[in-house]
């Protein structure tokens, strides 16, 4: 089972997926970023290039033939095909608005949930979802800037 951190309370949560992205690139976390909707994955595209003036985030859809060697890949379909891109363990930062299929491959999911009221419902539903499959689900609170 995989351990899911919701981070509650963002400003805004593409930028804040962006940020917590960084910080895991410069831990050495390799992460797959999952979301089907395609308007929120070009955000994070968009946002990932300058989340950081003195940063880069090398980052690449998972269909890119880079993929393999690139530490943040991005997918909207074709999730288990592009966690089997990853060593174990894999993360996975959950940017859409569902739990994400093929969490058997997957140890860690990060979730990061803004305070508008449709997100926190959604939030609200993925945790119930997790909880029922069994993962081991933790809240960190956000000071919102």
């Amino acid at each position: 089972m995989a351990r899911v951190d919701f981070a509650i309370g963002a400003a805004d949560r593409v930028r804040q997926a962006c940020q917590t992205t960084l910080r895991q690139f410069l831990a050495g976390q390799a992460l797959v970023v999952y979301c089907r909707d395609p308007r929120r994955l070009r955000a994070f595209d968009e946002q990932l290039w300058s989340v950081d003036d003195a940063a880069f985030v090398p980052h690449v859809m998972a269909d890119s033939p880079l993929a393999p060697a690139t530490p943040v890949i991005m997918v909207a379909d074709g999730l288990e095909a592009a966690l089997a891109l990853r060593a174990a363990p894999v993360w996975l930062l959950n940017l859409d608005d569902a739990c994400p299929p093929s969490l058997d491959l997957v140890v860690r999911v990060l979730e990061i949930v803004s305070g508008n009221d449709e997100d926190k419902a959604m939030a609200r539903a993925r945790w119930k979802a997790y909880q029922a499959a069994g993962h081991e689900v933790h809240s960190h609170t956000m000071n919102a800037k």
